[in-house]
């Protein structure tokens, strides 16, 4: 376990050089992996949660400092539990065993080695698709390390514009992460491929929430990724759920739901390219879609 410890950890763009045997990262992780809830979740694009849902293991921490995180008693305030590399594999295998139609690694990126070494341990008896779940702020060195280990890419791609990055995420360099990141993913994975029951076998899945007054932004981000993947590649997953009761932060904008209107024009947009995925109900900007953190399947049930 000692060895799958940084001792000058450079495992996000952050690039914090934290010993972590001795002190936490800019993310919150420190030596032990620590995760707040593993469960069947519902609520992910119809690809990945299908009928029984997706297996859900959310890992405390972020490198990101998003104001209008929806999760931010995990990844501001760390909450979870920390727990064996051992203890994890149990679980992923014990979302198998519930149903579940794949692994979804929440929020990892500050715990891919002990990932790895769970996923090692899980194999052979575990069998279905992995999905790495982040919010895009990735290091291209640390995606190289899940190459063969990871069958699905589900990231976000927030910004292009580097200020909004630096204004809602203290990340000036998000896109320039984000980008090349998702460059190596879909490397990794190659153009996505559906079953003939609709989940997602392999590929990359991009999500962008749209933010109030960001609409052009948002179009950007769209605009890129046609031009950069083109209409067969990747599935884009435009999302409306932004929730002003999240929001921490001194900007008015931020203070209100996103609108009909601006949310159509990225969606309209999306359309004139061509891009496939998926959209959402406006009745998604709620915060009954987050789920709650009470170390739900963290611990042995017997």
């Amino acid at each position: 376990m000692e060895s799958l410890v940084p001792s000058h950890c450079t495992l996000c763009p952050r690039l914090c050089g934290a010993d972590r045997t001795r002190t936490a990262g800019f993310c919150g992780g420190g030596s032990e992996v620590r995760i707040a809830r593993a469960a069947l979740h519902q609520w992910e694009e119809p690809c990945i949660s299908g009928s029984r849902g997706s297996g859900a293991v959310f890992f405390s921490g972020c490198p990101l400092r998003c104001c209008f995180c929806q999760n931010r008693e995990i990844s501001r305030e760390n909450f979870g539990a920390a727990i064996t590399t051992r203890r994890l594999a149990d679980i992923f295998l014990e979302l198998e065993q519930q149903g579940a139609h794949n692994i979804n690694l929440v929020s990892p990126t500050q715990y891919v080695p002990w990932i790895l070494e769970a996923l090692e341990l899980a194999r052979p008896r575990l069998s279905i698709p992995i999905v790495y779940n982040t919010g895009g702020y990735e290091r291209v060195e640390t995606l190289r390390m899940l190459q063969g280990a990871v069958d699905i890419y589900l990231p976000d791609l927030k910004y292009v514009d580097s200020a909004r990055g630096k204004k809602y995420s203290g990340a000036e360099d998000y896109f320039a992460a984000a980008s090349a990141a998702i460059e190596e993913m879909v490397r990794q994975t190659g153009p996505f491929r559906l079953g003939e029951d609709g989940l997602l076998q392999k590929g990359v899945v991009v999500r962008h929430l749209v933010l109030p007054a960001g609409r052009k932004d948002s179009a950007a981000v769209v605009e890129w990724l046609w031009q950069r993947f083109g209409c067969e590649t990747v599935l884009l997953s435009l999302m409306s759920q932004y929730t002003p009761s999240f929001y921490q932060g001194p900007w008015k904008e931020l203070t209100r739901p996103v609108s009909s209107y601006e949310y159509n024009q990225v969606v309209n947009r999306a359309a004139e390219l061509g891009m496939p995925g998926y959209m959402q109900e406006k009745s998604s900007a709620t915060a009954d879609y987050t789920p709650s953190f009470r170390l739900e399947g963290v611990y042995p049930s017997h």
